[in-house]
């Protein structure tokens, strides 16, 4: 299958690494130069030294002054690769601090980048390259310095010794080139098959890898013996290996053949070179110093035109991996940030936030999530928003806090279309407890202010308190105690419902005058549960509320309540005047309370 086409160029890869090497990164820069001008005094060292102890024999020069010669040169080659060792060993640090800033440009993407980029699968798989560009000294980003220094000292050297071939037959320099370029077109297009078959051995390697993975995964332990799954997982990474082995052998294959006809051309190129030369030499009594420093310097020739080509070749190799981190770094922004207007809290405090006619599709999808939903959210209002599973209560929220931006129709906050404003700006005014939240490797308090700096001591323990964990969190050792042991081994791992009493106080500690709950209880046993119900009023005391749930007994604390069917809202009341009405909300809740009324007698019975 044919590579699509690398939207930017080599030479844009290769623009954008000098850049931030000269932004930030100059010694990269410099070790380079001097790499590679040490590189090529370490080889015209070596093309001088035979060739010159060879005149000296030839002119029978004294033992003292032949063996100054070799001293002389003994010293320059040891000077010369001692120094390209220090610099080699030096320029690592520098290279590996480069790409961990190239690494920080893309993490500083993903975490400011607009939500909708997040979920689009496209834009995943280009995060996913840009990261594995920046893996190593040896991905993309930190090869592209062999590359250059590479293809640097190549010239030089290809122009040094282009000038002391400059007495031969042109014709011999011809056939020299001509073969140095067949012989790089042939291992270009060798080296390029694994390329182009890239998705085909990801396709054989990922499958097997997979199974592996979860063969030794310990929490699939007790699975994988309950359920006999030895055989049948053995029986499917042995078979996947076998694929991906076989596609692996056909590589070599053809790297074999590749190398034979690499060597087979040079072999012609040697055969008239040598000839060439053998010819010179009886002819018009060429030296032999002469003889070796022209048959050193044709044979290094050679060498130096493969080696621009290669290097050449080898940036071009990399360019569709550069091209993917730079898409990445440079992928648009449907929402405003900087460039947006920016949005000043309200004197009053007062917020309104309404949807005008507001209806949102999901790429590919065939229908709306929600559909044309017409809402007024007053100031300091509390609502409660249900449904069942699909019915598009958390899609309704995400418009409101602006992650997504509807397709058709307005979000306004205080009349104004929220498009409008700096986009973070409009992020500040909103305190969020969604399903899928997010916790670090950082003690308590750094959780609940989402900071490491000037953190509020009292209000993290104040939010704690409200939440209805701040006991449990004096009991681990207080609040700078921490927590999750991917980084610390005195980490500790709080229960589901305590995680989400956490992310809570993390919600209350913001103090946004806009407060969205989804399913904040869902972990929850219904004690804490109905405690927390309890606790809501005063939660969320003074701000603008909206709290989904799929448990109806929480929302008649809601001073108005949505029932949302199919994307549209079907039901709007209170909690007394939906079950008056006698509709589907009412339908919902009587079936709830049957549910736990029939567990309350089934847990009698058990007793």
């Amino acid at each position: 299958m044919a590579k699509e086409k690398p939207r930017y160029s080599m030479y844009k890869a290769v623009g954008y690494m000098l850049g931030k090497a000269w932004q930030g990164h100059k010694g990269v820069l410099v070790m380079c130069i001097l790499t590679a001008l040490l590189a090529v005094a370490e080889n015209l060292v070596g093309l001088f030294i035979a060739p010159s102890i060879l005149k000296q024999v030839e002119n029978a020069a004294p033992v003292s002054a032949l063996l100054w010669t070799i001293v002389i040169f003994a010293a320059a080659l040891i000077a010369c690769r001692g120094l390209s060792s220090y610099l080699n060993t030096a320029s690592e640090p520098a290279q590996t601090a480069l790409r961990f800033d190239v690494a920080m440009d893309v993490c500083r993407k993903t975490i400011s980048t607009s939500y909708p980029n997040i979920g689009d699968p496209e834009i995943s798989k280009l995060h996913t390259k840009a990261l594995e560009a920046t893996q190593s000294n040896w991905a993309s980003v930190g090869r592209i310095w062999f590359n250059l220094t590479g293809l640097l000292q190549n010239l030089l050297c290809f122009a040094v010794y282009l000038m002391l071939l400059s007495n031969l037959d042109p014709i011999l320099m011809v056939v020299v080139l001509g073969t140095a370029i067949i012989s790089h077109l042939v291992s270009r297009w060798y080296d390029g098959w694994e390329f182009r078959h890239e998705e085909e051995d990801k396709r054989y390697f990922s499958k097997f890898y997979y199974i592996d993975d979860k063969a030794t995964d310990i929490a699939l332990a007790k699975d994988v013996r309950i359920f006999g799954m030895t055989s049948w997982l053995s029986r499917v990474y042995h078979s996947n290996l076998s694929k991906w082995l076989d596609f692996r052998t056909k590589s070599q294959k053809v790297y074999f053949c590749g190398d034979a006809i690499g060597i087979a051309i040079g072999l012609v190129r040697s055969t008239i070179c040598y000839g060439y030369l053998i010819t010179m030499t009886l002819r018009e009594g060429l030296p032999a110093s002469q003889f070796l420093l022209y048959f050193t310097a044709i044979t290094g020739f050679t060498g130096w035109v493969t080696g621009i080509l290669d290097q050449i070749s080898g940036l071009h190799w990399m360019a569709p991996y550069f091209s993917r981190l730079l898409e990445y770094l440079h992928l648009p922004e449907p929402f405003h940030f900087e460039d947006g207007e920016p949005l000043k809290p309200v004197s009053d405090g007062i917020y309104e936030l309404r949807l005008d006619h507001v209806s949102f599709r999901y790429p590919g999808a065939e229908e709306d999530a929600v559909h044309d939903i017409d809402l007024t959210i007053k100031s300091g209002e509390k609502l409660a928003i249900v449904g069942l599973n699909g019915a598009g209560k958390t899609t309704l929220v995400k418009l409101m806090s602006g992650f997504l931006d509807p397709t058709e129709g307005r979000v306004l906050l205080n009349g104004v279309d929220i498009r409008r404003y700096n986009r973070r700006d409009y992020y500040d005014h909103f305190s969020a407890v969604f399903q899928q939240f997010s916790t670090l490797a950082c003690s308590f308090a750094e959780n609940v202010a989402q900071t490491s700096q000037n953190i509020d001591r009292k209000r993290v323990e104040h939010c704690l308190g409200q939440a209805g964990l701040l006991d449990r969190i004096n009991e681990l050792g207080g609040i700078d105690a921490h927590m999750g042991r991917e980084v610390y081994e005195d980490g500790i791992l709080l229960s589901g419902g305590e995680t989400q009493r956490l992310v809570l106080a993390r919600a209350l500690y913001k103090n946004a005058p806009i407060i969205l709950l989804d399913e904040p209880t869902a972990a929850l046993d219904p004690i804490a549960e109905d405690d927390l119900y309890h606790k809501y009023s005063d939660l969320t005391e003074g701000r603008t509320s909206v709290y989904i749930s799929h448990r109806l007994a929480s929302t008649r604390f809601c001073d108005r309540i949505l029932v949302m069917d199919k994307g549209q809202i079907t039901e709007e009341g209170t909690h007394e005047s939906l079950l008056t009405a006698g509709g589907g909300y009412a339908e919902m809740f009587e079936v709830q309370r049957h549910y736990y009324q029939e567990g309350a007698m089934d847990d009698e019975q058990e007793d």
